[in-house]
């Protein structure tokens, strides 16, 4: 982010003081250096420029701010699920209600995540920005409104569920799912801290699906901000931990929006380790026949019987 726009050369070539701009050394002055010759900012773009003139490095600035805001969505998202299991109240809302997480087990599942995510994760967060920015994505401000980002979002959920589909259909086949699926499927009844307990392979495989379509849409139309990838990353964890939660209540999303899979849809897949394989829509599992669990076999018991008496005619 080029300070020069932000910060007008006159007061940078201030002729009572020193011959050379001398920049805040605390964020706080960044942020109130900034604020005097941007009223035109609001407090949130201000605060975001503030912190890359701060870091003075732009892949270090997201590089931080990216992990650390993963690690805050994350956890911050899987704890209330932790509590809610606790709460003997939501009991009847959760759909294997008999298969409760122990605290052992969250502990071993929150160790492993970490492990991913400090070792898998962290260098693909660290090698983002580079490539964003060879593919013309915006970090500066202001921002874009929120219509734009809205529907580039939905593009990214509609691409994003597809990869998920075909790529977690194929990690069901036996080799794959002996060698790197198997061990998201320790737990048949998941919890929310569970999302991203897989493989290293696995958490590459999948998470290529949620980094690869912004950074193709911005290869295309040369129009991303990078805050816009925040907001469908902090959306998409967001879906992945709750569709992970194993509860479903009466405002579920998906029953105010029947396409949305949810937490019902994937428990299932859990469950009976077959079927429900996309991550935010049903219309792959309906189109391609996939769907799991008693109301699909129904369907397809139905439909065979149909058939059946059909020829029979």
């Amino acid at each position: 982010m080029d300070l020069e726009m932000l910060v007008p050369s006159a007061a940078m070539n201030s002729t009572t003081s020193t011959l050379f701009y001398t920049p805040p050394e605390t964020y706080w002055g960044q942020f109130d250096e900034i604020s005097k010759y941007n009223v035109h900012l609001n407090v949130f773009e201000r605060l975001w420029a503030a912190w890359y003139a701060f870091m003075q490095n732009d892949v270090l600035a997201t590089g931080v701010m990216s992990f650390v805001m993963h690690e805050l969505v994350y956890f911050g998202r899987s704890i209330p699920w932790m509590i809610i299991d606790r709460i003997s109240y939501f009991n009847k809302y959760k759909i294997q209600n008999q298969k409760l997480p122990t605290i052992q087990e969250q502990w071993k599942c929150a160790q492993l995540v970490l492990l991913s995510h400090f070792t898998v994760e962290l260098p693909q967060i660290w090698l983002f920005h580079p490539m964003a920015q060879y593919f013309g994505m915006a970090t500066g401000v202001p921002f874009p409104t929120l219509l734009t980002m809205a529907y580039q979002i939905a593009v990214f959920f509609v691409l994003e569920d597809t990869w998920h589909y075909w790529n977690h259909r194929a990690l069901h086949w036996g080799p794959l799912y002996k060698r790197i699926h198997k061990i998201h499927h320790q737990y048949s009844a998941p919890f929310g801290l569970a999302a991203e307990y897989a493989s290293p392979i696995e958490v590459m495989m999948l998470g290529f699906g949620t980094i690869a379509p912004p950074i193709l849409w911005c290869a295309i139309t040369g129009d991303l901000h990078i805050l816009t990838m925040y907001i469908w990353i902090v959306c998409r964890l967001f879906q992945a931990i709750d569709a992970h939660s194993g509860y479903e209540f009466p405002w579920s999303l998906h029953h105010f929006v029947p396409f949305w899979a949810g937490a019902e849809h994937h428990d299932v897949h859990h469950e009976r380790f077959i079927g429900n394989y996309s991550s935010s829509f049903r219309w792959w599992d309906y189109l391609l026949d996939t769907e799991s669990g008693p109301e699909a076999a129904k369907k397809r018991r139905e439909r065979r019987m149909a058939r059946d008496a059909k020829k029979a005619q």
